[in-house]
């Protein structure tokens, strides 16, 4: 390498072009060894160890020291909220039947009443009342016959979904009448079942049949349309005979729209309950939540708002009974007055 640099100085003094000499190179300046942190503990964080190294860093007016950049601790508190935005929008976008039940306690699932078979449970309540003397004409439903109280029932289901068809069945049927208690003495019964498992169907629909005889007199609130052909059909695929067909039945919902009709907002059994019997219910689950809350309690969760459900059929059957006696007082005192 030496010989070839000067045969080319050589050839550049001929031809005329000076060639610098090769500088020598610059003393080093001797460099202070940089102090070096210890490495981190097991039980020290690792950004406490990072800010302790940079201290240990020459000071970046030194010659020989490069500019080392402040290493900021990342904020954790700010990592945890975007997570927890995260989370919030993945639970917001799973629809509500789709997300895990927490599994509730013994306390929480816990059902009133007697579990009359496996999974059916009978809730029964007594209110004690004077049952009607007299038959009660049927005028108010444009009928020219009367029934006796004690043959009335009424009634209302609670059911998986509000559509009706052969995949709606009824999870819960209520049930009140007049009746004579050897030891209560008179006043109005409510019974109530409730299947807490899909296989209690079949024990629903055969205790039910057991509350009818061929004189009752089936009395509902929209019941001709949905509850009576909802719980035929339920027979019917559970290859039993339907009891309800032969069975006399008065709609209420008919004669209070005829009557009622543009007095209030409409004719909601809620709305009818409360401007015309004075009944406002407290913490009540509208029915179309029912659904829900059957489906939730399938799931493993708790019963509160199944509880809620049977509170709720409770009042429908009872708010029956009432309007019952309120509509043939109005009918007759109307006709009194022509």
């Amino acid at each position: 390498m030496g010989v070839s640099a000067d045969k080319l100085r050589l050839l550049r003094r001929q031809a005329g072009t000076a060639v610098p000499e090769p500088k020598a190179a610059p003393p080093v300046a001797s460099t202070p060894v940089p102090v070096t942190a210890a490495p981190p503990s097991a039980n020290e964080p690792v950004f406490a160890w990072i800010e302790r190294e940079v201290r240990h860093k020459p000071a970046q007016g030194t010659p020989s020291a490069l500019p080392v950049p402040a290493i900021e601790p990342r904020r954790r508190g700010t990592d945890m909220d975007a997570l927890r935005r995260l989370i919030g929008l993945r639970e917001r976008a799973i629809p509500a039947a789709a997300a895990p039940v927490r599994r509730a306690s013994a306390r929480d699932r816990h059902l009133p009443g007697e579990e009359i078979a496996p999974g059916l449970h009978l809730v029964e309540a007594f209110l004690p009342q004077a049952i009607p003397a007299q038959p009660l004409s049927l005028a108010f439903a444009r009928r020219e016959d009367a029934v006796a109280p004690a043959d009335l029932l009424f009634f209302d289901t609670e059911t998986t979904g509000l559509a009706g068809g052969t995949g709606t069945r009824a999870f819960m049927i209520g049930a009140a009448d007049w009746h004579q208690d050897a030891e209560r003495g008179p006043g109005l019964r409510i019974r109530q079942l409730l299947m807490a498992t899909m296989a209690a169907e079949a024990a629903m629909l055969d205790t039910f049949r057991g509350w009818l005889a061929p004189g009752t007199v089936l009395s509902s609130y929209n019941g001709r349309c949905y509850d009576a052909p909802l719980l035929k059909t339920r027979y019917r695929l559970s290859r039993r005979g339907d009891p309800l067909s032969a069975l006399d039945h008065v709609d209420l919902l008919f004669p209070t729209r005829r009557r009622y009709r543009g007095t209030w907002e409409n004719c909601r059994l809620a709305t009818i309950e409360r401007q015309l019997l004075q009944i406002v219910r407290e913490d009540d689950l509208p029915g179309s939540q029912a659904p829900a809350a059957w489906l939730h309690y399938l799931r493993g969760g708790d019963a509160i708002d199944l509880r809620r459900v049977l509170a709720h059929n409770h009042q429908d059957v009872l708010t029956l009974a009432q309007l019952m006696l309120r509509l043939v007082a109005a009918e007759a005192q109307e006709a009194s007055c022509q």
